[in-house]
């Protein structure tokens, strides 16, 4: 019997545990996979620490990228984009599997489907495992979108492709038309950096960002932004000091919110103009509720979206975005790699201390 890998967590404060996992055999169309590498997403980090809770035991690690190692019975041979798979392909996958015929899926959001699996926040059992990034293989099952990706893209920027990346595409979906707006991004973290890039990429006249760290926003420049706006964390209100620092100069078309902070949504929001589109990502965790001034969400007629995850379409327009851009903006330069799968306590307490964009490992 072939045996995989894991780096088991089970809860905070608790090591990892490396096991040896036995690979049963491939069901209906699921697909074997060798991981290549993962990278560490906020939302693993917040479980590592206990700020999110999951179900556990777990493998983590959902920004993963691998070569195909073996197909079940039935595997479609074209990807989604249909392209033909083979065997030592470059692949790609999306977050979640879930039925393409459910309610939530004909509506765009396959992600919040009633039978969801999400890879990397799955709980082993007896009968699922191999389902994270932090594992030799994961078994995908039946109806997850994958991609063959192109084997020129460096390792650590296809691997954010799967969450960072599609997450933002599906947010610049949302946001419509981006040519000749002026957008104004909220949190230059990964995704809010590759939000950046894509807005600039998609026509954007003008990109603002719009941070508490000074070191990030000098980044956010390489990544197509027009404007920086460093804002101290200690204020609860800086509506006063955008509305200086913007208007009338530049007046908010398009907004991507992914601090998730309340006074950062409630201040960017009021910066919009009229017809104006907020998009809403990084509210994932417990907070209070959001302060928002109903006459003027009718009187300039704003719209508030949210965001959640991302859908086949997303993914899809995610690799089309890498494949063409990444030669012109230093992705790869945000991963700090150096790891192996051995070395997983290392990698989550680097990432802890020293907060870098992404934290990768080499599977």
């Amino acid at each position: 019997m072939q045996y995989s890998k894991v780096a088991v967590f089970e809860t905070p404060g608790k090591p990892f545990e490396l096991v040896d996992a036995p690979i049963p055999p491939l069901q209906n169309q699921e697909i074997l996979i060798r991981n290549e590498y993962t990278t560490l997403c906020r939302s693993d980090i917040y479980t590592y620490t206990g700020q999110r809770k999951e179900k556990s035991p777990t493998i983590l690690g959902h920004e993963i990228v691998g070569r195909i190692e073996s197909f079940g019975p039935e595997v479609p041979q074209e990807d989604f984009r249909g392209t033909p798979l083979a065997l030592g392909d470059r692949v790609t996958w999306a977050i979640f599997a879930s039925n393409p015929a459910s309610p939530f899926s004909k509506l765009g959001m396959p992600q919040k489907a009633e039978d969801l699996f999400k890879y990397g926040h799955e709980q082993i059992t007896p009968t699922s495992n191999l389902h994270g990034g932090l594992s030799e293989y994961t078994i995908l099952r039946k109806n997850t979108p994958i991609i063959k990706l192109d084997e020129n893209i460096p390792l650590p920027v296809v691997t954010i492709i799967n969450c960072a990346v599609a997450t933002v595409a599906g947010a610049v979906r949302l946001a419509g038309d981006l040519s000749n707006q002026h957008v104004l991004v909220s949190g230059v973290g990964m995704l809010g950096i590759i939000a950046c890039a894509m807005s600039k990429a998609r026509g954007a006249a003008k990109v603002i960002a719009l941070d508490t760290n000074p070191e990030r926003l000098t980044i956010s420049r390489l990544f197509g932004v027009d404007e920086t706006i460093l804002i101290d964390s200690t204020l609860t209100d800086f509506k006063p000091l955008l509305a200086e620092k913007l208007e009338p100069a530049f007046p908010i078309h398009r907004l991507i919110e992914l601090s998730g902070a309340p006074q950062a949504m409630e201040s960017t929001l009021e910066l919009l103009s009229i017809g104006g589109i907020a998009v809403w990502i990084g509210a994932t965790y417990p907070q209070r509720s959001v302060q928002i001034n109903g006459e003027q969400m009718v009187r300039k007629i704003l719209t508030i979206k949210g965001l959640h995850n991302y859908n086949e379409q997303d993914l899809a327009a995610a690799v089309d975005f890498i494949e063409q851009w990444h030669p012109v903006y230093p992705f790869a330069d945000l991963v700090h790699g150096g790891f192996a799968l051995e070395q997983v306590e290392q990698a989550f307490q680097y990432a802890l201390d020293k907060n870098p964009f992404r934290v990768g490992i080499d599977i």
